[in-house]
């Protein structure tokens, strides 16, 4: 596997895209690792010190990511490095659109990423750019189907990414629209666990779990884990967090997840405990799950020892490369960690988004939200399930899943 991964780590992009803002500081790159299957798909993200090796080495994860989720297309990634609370980010996203949108319409499609909403910018400002859909590169280069298939599927992505969900099994708050988009990638992280549990052996209810990060992946991934009945007993936040002991209850959950504020937790007077008191206490708590689901590679070998010895069973990552090693992938902290404990790689348990947008890509399909939902849920249990079968030890699950999907690309 290390063989493998050295040389599609060092292999060169087939296309890297440099752009500079004409009126702002604002500098911006499109990685295409490769155009496997005549296309390539990757998210837009913006934040400020973001460079062109951070893109490239999201770039070849989705480019991993997509032997799981589908279509058998290339990896690909957008950054612009620019503060996203600055007043002038629509102005720099509309100039970048409009720079990259001849990618866009061959053979290049994008999403939301950090900082980029997809339903409030991505699909706008594309539109706006003669763009008939962020994925319409996808479309043209992988799939190249007649006009009116292509009319058909692009409608059909479109409505099925913005959906509201409708079905009480999925959404916190119908009466609050919550869309696909919102809630799938937690949903994926969550049905990680499960299906962890269902294939290795185990159960989940009852198991003890902590969260890092309370954003869209960190929130609902606590939800859905409470609603299977596993109790949260941490969530570490960027401002601070919550721990009890005994767990919270769904219900506490679900009024967590409701009563944030954007991508932050907030809670009741006095029951916010400032982050470097947080940041101390929680990983001595004795808990079998824990999902990343912040920042990439904040998560230290330290950190990760004293949850061992609390009791760890089983990691699933949110957040892309969430062990901080400065390697693409395989770093000596993921490689500690995964010869330790069950270790389920983000390009299978976040993967619920890149799902979706093949879902509605591959045929037409049926729009309800119980289908969406359980074609993530089974793609996910069946790549953890292959993973399985070629070797059942409950450790070094990345490594294996890594090969798989390495000799899928080299």
């Amino acid at each position: 596997m290390k063989e493998l991964l050295h040389a599609y780590e060092n292999k060169s992009p087939e296309i890297v895209f440099n752009w500079k803002d004409s009126e702002t500081e604002a500098e911006g790159w499109t990685v295409i690792n490769s155009l496997r299957g005549g296309a390539a798909g990757g998210g837009t993200r913006m934040r400020e010190g973001l460079d062109m090796n951070e893109v490239l080495s999201l770039a070849k994860t989705m480019e991993v990511k997509f032997t799981v989720s589908g279509p058998p297309i290339g990896g690909a990634k957008s950054g612009i490095n620019f503060n996203p609370n600055d007043p002038r980010k629509k102005g720099v996203l509309e100039r970048w659109y409009h720079a990259v949108s001849p990618l866009l319409k061959s053979y290049y499609g994008t999403g939301g990423d950090l900082n980029v909403d997809e339903i409030h910018e991505v699909i706008p400002i594309t539109e706006d750019a003669g763009v008939w859909h962020p994925q319409e590169g996808v479309f043209n280069g992988h799939f190249k189907p007649t006009e009116a298939d292509k009319i058909n599927r692009i409608g059909q992505l479109r409505l099925g990414v913005i959906k509201a969900l409708e079905n009480r099994k999925y959404s916190p708050d119908v009466s609050r629209k919550y869309t696909v988009a919102d809630m799938i990638t937690g949903y994926g992280v969550a049905e990680a666990v499960k299906h962890y549990y269902d294939i290795y052996g185990g159960n989940v209810v009852g198991k003890r779990a902590i969260i890092q990060g309370f954003g869209n992946v960190g929130s609902a991934a606590a939800y859905y884990l409470a609603q299977m009945g596993a109790k949260v007993v941490g969530i570490i936040d960027r401002s601070g967090g919550v721990i009890k002991e005994e767990g919270y209850s769904f219900e506490e959950v679900k009024s967590f997840f409701l009563n944030k504020d954007g991508n932050n937790l907030v809670v009741g007077d006095g029951e916010m405990i400032p982050f470097d008191e947080i940041n101390e206490r929680i990983w001595s708590l004795q808990a079998e799950i824990f999902t990343p689901c912040a920042a990439s590679r904040l998560v230290l070998k330290s950190q990760i020892d004293r949850l061992i010895d609390s009791g760890l069973e089983v990691i699933s990552c949110g957040a892309n490369v969430p062990f901080a090693d400065k390697e693409i992938f395989f770093g000596p902290i993921m490689e500690y960690t995964d010869g330790k404990v069950s270790l389920i790689p983000d390009f299978i348990s976040n993967c619920g988004m890149a799902r979706v947008f093949a879902y509605f890509m591959e045929k037409r399909v049926g729009m309800d939200d119980e289908l969406i939902f359980s074609d993530t849920s089974e793609t996910i249990r069946k790549a953890i399930l292959n993973t399985y079968e070629h070797k059942p030890s409950k450790k070094n699950i990345s490594q294996t899943a890594f090969e798989i999907a390495l000799k899928q690309l080299i």
